[in-house]
């Protein structure tokens, strides 16, 4: 399973099948099991669908890695539309930020600038931007950039951050976190990490993502577990039953299109469910990334091609 999980990651940095999947129909069909339309309008109506479930959203233009300067101002600029958008229709909903998409594999003061823009708008409509982790590499900056920003006191209830629960470095990251006072998603990981710096197996991955939702709960801050995994989910609930954490005091996070049974399911259970809403042309990577995932995924998948 783990050389599968390679094998999908390593495809979904292939530009040319890239190039050859975003324009084709039929990879297009298939990854809208998973992303929710390529125009802002068709994640705007997903968002108005999951409010009316009881849910509330957040909405990912997909895309990462910008090659210029101007094309991190146009990323930028969809979600300006998207807060815009939100406001306008009073959706339960606020956005997920990649950097790379925003500039900072050109310079981290382009995307630091454009990250604070955001926050700002974002606070005077009294919204949010969470600022999504990619790599191990990038895992530093990103907190740092996220880090200042929230420490500008008008900024500090519009931005928060991810911590994947594979790095082994997350436990020492939250704990500067929750002493700053930010929000976190806690989610496993979906890059293919090396050993020096990840948790190998999944069992080691799995305990500490219940270490760290544990620390989460007992901050006293508003955080997200991102989880379709029944028996992580089950211990979240646990921990915080035992603890006397109310079901308001967090939300469980999930992927569009992914467990929608379970997510129902927490709604009428009485838990804040947020349900993850990614959008745009530049699909390929994001739906790669969920079909090494999870081999639930894969099967999907094969069945809709069986179809064809």
């Amino acid at each position: 399973m783990n050389l599968l999980r390679s094998a999908l990651i390593a495809l979904s940095r292939n530009k040319f099948l890239r190039r050859m999947a975003e324009r084709s129909s039929l990879g297009v069909q298939l990854s809208s099991r998973f992303v929710a339309g390529m125009e802002i309008e068709d994640a705007l109506r997903v968002a108005e669908a999951r409010n009316a479930e009881g849910m509330a959203v957040t909405l990912d233009s997909l895309g990462e890695s910008v090659t210029a300067e101007h094309e991190a101002h146009l990323a930028a600029d969809v979600y300006h539309r998207l807060l815009d958008a939100i406001a306008a229709r009073k959706l339960d909903a606020n956005v997920s930020v990649k950097l790379t998409q925003m500039g900072l594999g050109l310079s981290p003061h382009l995307a630091e600038s454009i990250a604070e823009n955001l926050a700002r708008h974002a606070a005077g409509a009294g919204n949010f931007v969470r600022i999504d982790m990619e790599d191990s590499t990038l895992t530093q900056a990103t907190l740092d950039i996220v880090r200042r920003l929230h420490a500008r006191p008008e900024l500090r209830e519009a931005i928060g951050v991810v911590i994947q629960a594979y790095l082994y470095r997350s436990q020492a990251d939250i704990e500067q976190l929750m002493a700053d006072g930010i929000r976190v998603r806690l989610c496993k990981g979906a890059y293919n990490e090396p050993a020096e710096v990840a948790f190998p197996r999944k069992a080691e991955v799995d305990a500490n993502f219940v270490r760290l939702s544990s620390q989460l709960l007992e901050s006293g801050l508003y955080h997200g577990l991102a989880t379709h995994d029944e028996t992580m989910i089950a211990a979240v609930k646990n921990y915080a039953r035992q603890h006397g954490i109310a079901p308001s005091q967090f939300e469980f996070q999930m992927l569009h299109g992914v467990r929608r049974d379970l997510q129902r399911e927490l709604v009428k259970a009485g838990y804040n469910v947020r349900v993850y809403v990614p959008f745009g042309h530049e699909w390929y990577p994001y739906f790669m990334r969920r079909l090494a995932e999870r081999p639930a995924n894969m099967l999907f998948l094969a069945r809709n091609l069986l179809r064809q």
